[in-house]
């Protein structure tokens, strides 16, 4: 074999090589590698060695001792996953201090905080858990006023997680954020009951809307009414008043006094429609009429 196909060999072989000498090391327990948000837990004859918390790479013979060596072999390595975790419960049902069947929609948040906990003192923590955020609900959010009820979220989830929290660590789980996300009713019957109260209500605030535009219409046509009526009346009285200083002043000029009655007579007699013969002044009258009549 010469030297090229020494190296091309070893280039093909050394990757197998790697594999198979780290995947020797991992089966002695030498090392482990851990993901993040992840823990390892190693159980050897029902003891447990130790628990890998950290991500990355970890030397076990270092970390949990020489027993690393047959927990690969003999032993358990327990993987919990300690990711945010969320769930959410429809409509657990409560009833209020009235006596109304409510339903609640909760919405909570947690992880794992205590693997050893999470793994040997319950045999399901998940179902557990969401078994307490349940009856908590139920428990603390019974009787309460229907008006509470619906306004005080912030208080009722904040109660709920008080509540669940204590027995959640026992677990191994640690309560997140608690959230009331829905209240309603749960009876149908109540539902429209309301619904028809609410119709009924929104009809007799819009006719009462609907009635006090139109008194107020009325009373500001009532007393534009009013207003108008008063003007006329004014301007009524005054007009006498008003004629009789015009006339005074005429009548002080003799002249303008007679010429201004001239004219309200002509005026008249134009209105009035006869026949008017008009007579040249200086001449005599009778050969001045018989010329005018038509032949």
């Amino acid at each position: 074999m010469n030297f090229a196909e020494s190296v091309v060999v070893g280039l093909i072989a050394t990757p197998f090589i790697i594999s198979a000498v780290l995947w020797f090391l991992r089966i002695i327990g030498f090392y482990d590698i851990v993901p993040e948000r992840t823990a390892h837990a190693y159980v050897l004859f029902g003891n447990v060695l130790g628990v890998v918390r950290e991500p990355g790479l970890t030397l076990l013979w270092f970390a949990i001792g020489p027993q690393a060596l047959l927990v690969r072999l003999f032993g358990t390595r327990h993987v919990v996953d300690m990711r945010l975790d969320q769930e959410y419960l429809r409509s657990q049902p409560v009833n209020s201090e009235e006596g109304a069947p409510m339903g609640i929609g909760i919405w909570y948040e947690m992880f794992v905080n205590d693997p050893l906990a999470f793994l040997f003192k319950n045999a399901d923590p998940k179902g557990s858990l969401r078994a307490n955020v349940s009856n908590a609900t139920v428990r603390c959010l019974s009787n309460m006023p229907l008006v509470n009820m619906l306004v005080t979220r912030h208080e009722m989830s904040m109660a709920v997680r008080d509540e669940v929290s204590a027995k959640s660590n026992e677990w191994g789980y640690a309560t997140g954020s608690v959230y009331i996300r829905k209240v309603h009713f749960r009876d149908g019957e109540m539902i429209r009951q309301i619904e028809e109260k609410v119709v009924n209500r929104l009809r007799q605030v819009t006719s009462a809307i609907r009635q006090d535009g139109t008194n107020q219409v009325n009373i500001i046509r009532s007393t534009a009414e009013r207003q108008a009526a008063i003007e006329f009346a004014r301007a009524a009285a005054q007009r006498p008043y008003i004629v009789g200083s015009a006339l005074a002043a005429i009548s002080q000029d003799q002249q303008i006094s007679t010429a201004m009655f001239e004219l309200l007579e002509l005026q008249n007699l134009l209105n009035g429609g006869a026949k008017i013969t008009l007579v040249p002044g200086g001449k005599p009258m009778l050969p001045q009429l018989l010329a005018s009549v038509p032949r």
